[in-house]
């Protein structure tokens, strides 16, 4: 949720209910929903709020959500809280999965990446490709170093094993991973990353450099040269426990 004291937007709501229940407590009112995907647990509290508040709700052209919604695609803009938010196609997770980006929010970059790309890690892929993840994370890349990265799961803790098991020597990572342990045990949120601790530790914003490649090729050597060192660091995060 993003407000400015008296009107909200939610992103991805998947239940109802932690949204009234915060318009409630903080005594706003719901001007607008933003989808980035179609997927159930990204959008199954979108037709109680609308319902319930009358937002109006935005998502991907290339997709099927709830509707009434406002079709978006790549390069549109949707104001909201007196802010501008810039629609970018990030086809990967899903095929016409899009993010939400914010020049200036507080004076700072803000970024609704969805499950393009999370803390440590990248989503699963669903209906795209590995060169279309790969693209659409380098398009995320490219933003601001201080960019705040809101992704929509706490899954921190589980990419950062794996980031250090690709990645073991790095010393940022490291420092992060335990940073991170410190604020669960606390039940404190590790998010919003930011751009720069991403392209910092993130084995998948670093497929190309020399650590993680290394690795990935001693993990599938003939599968790196045949797919790629980021199609074939995907597949192993698929298989790892």
């Amino acid at each position: 949720m993003l407000h400015d004291g008296k009107n909200a937007l939610v992103v991805d709501p998947g239940v109802a209910q932690p949204v009234l229940q915060a318009l409630a407590l903080e005594g706003l009112q719901l001007q607008g929903i933003l989808i980035t995907h179609h997927h159930g647990d990204h959008t199954g509290g979108v037709a109680e709020l609308r319902q319930t508040t009358g937002a109006a709700v935005f998502g991907p052209a290339k997709e099927t959500v709830p509707e009434p919604a406002v079709k978006l695609a790549h390069g549109d803009t949707v104001p909201l809280l007196g802010l501008s938010f810039q629609v970018i196609d990030v086809p990967g997770h899903t095929a016409g999965h899009i993010a939400f980006y914010c020049e200036a929010a507080d004076g700072i970059p803000l970024l609704f990446c969805g499950d393009t790309l999370f803390s440590g890690g990248c989503g699963r892929l669903f209906e795209g490709t590995p060169a279309q993840m790969l693209r659409s994370l380098q398009t995320l890349a490219a933003m601001p170093a201080n960019t705040r990265v809101c992704c929509t799961h706490e899954y921190t803790l589980s990419n950062l094993k794996f980031a250090r098991e690709v990645d073991p020597d790095n010393a940022a990572l490291q420092n992060y991973q335990q940073h991170c342990l410190t604020l669960r045990a606390q039940n404190l949120p590790t998010l919003p990353s930011t751009m720069a601790l991403e392209l910092a530790i993130n084995p998948f914003l670093r497929s190309t450099s020399p650590a993680v490649r290394a690795s990935v090729e001693r993990f599938d050597a003939q599968g790196c040269a045949d797919n790629g060192a980021f199609a074939t660091l995907r597949t192993w995060k698929n298989q790892y426990q």
